[in-house]
């Protein structure tokens, strides 16, 4: 989640002409491209590194199930921020993982239904547990911009994912009647379920990518660019 900083950062040289925050963002991409992720495309939460040598000496999932689980928002992050990666950069190695992290997604077995992901792809009590709302929007925000930037069939598989995604959200099972749940539009995300903070709440950052997920498939539908 700290990737998702990085768009400041690549927003600052553009304004400021200095590309010492430029460099450090694309540092920061490509540490964490290096250390962060699994074969299958998953990632862990938190890496630890040495201090002095910068060496990992630890791969964490604090908000996961557990350290090799794959928690659902992290995979939401990663995928939005290597696709915000690339189309600052133009760098194909993030779009190749934004893919890698697309298809991991998509495809995985526990993934439900309506496309609103459990909390963690790994925790054992699925089905009996929560999902996580904040994760599917800004998984469907990512999949919109994505297709921007793949080939025809890719580009109508996210897109419709993320269309999915976006109509389960938008049902009475997700999206609160107004002036309810404390004025959040949506409900039923999960903040760290391991410390049983914030588990089936409104978040602030649903809402946000939910908007902006939604402000995408509308200029995407007119022929607009993102």
């Amino acid at each position: 989640d700290n990737m998702m900083n990085l768009e400041l950062l690549f927003w600052a040289t553009r304004e400021t002409g200095d590309p010492v925050f430029h460099d450090i963002a694309l540092k920061h991409a490509e540490t964490t491209l290096k250390n962060h992720f699994r074969e299958d495309g998953s990632s862990y939460h938190v890496i630890g590194y040495d201090t002095l040598t910068g060496n990992v000496v630890q791969k964490n999932t604090h908000q996961g199930y557990a350290h090799e689980s794959a928690w659902a928002r992290g995979q939401a992050w990663g995928l939005y921020v290597f696709t915000m990666t690339y189309r600052e950069t133009g760098d194909e190695r993030f779009l190749q993982l934004s893919e890698k992290i697309a298809e991991f997604i998509l495809n995985h077995p526990n993934l439900p239904e309506d496309m609103v992901p459990y909390w963690d792809f790994d925790t054992p009590d699925i089905p009996n547990t929560e999902r996580d709302a904040s994760a599917a929007a800004i998984m469907a925000s990512a999949l919109y911009e994505l297709s921007t930037y793949v080939d025809e069939q890719k580009s109508s598989k996210y897109r419709k994912a993320a269309d999915q995604m976006l109509a389960s959200l938008s049902s009475p099972d997700y999206l609160a009647e107004p002036g309810a749940n404390n004025h959040f539009l949506l409900m039923h995300s999960v903040g760290n379920h391991p410390r049983g903070s914030q588990v089936n709440v409104p978040i602030s950052y649903a809402d946000y990518y939910f908007m902006e997920a939604n402000l995408r498939k509308l200029k995407l539908s007119s022929g607009d660019r993102l």
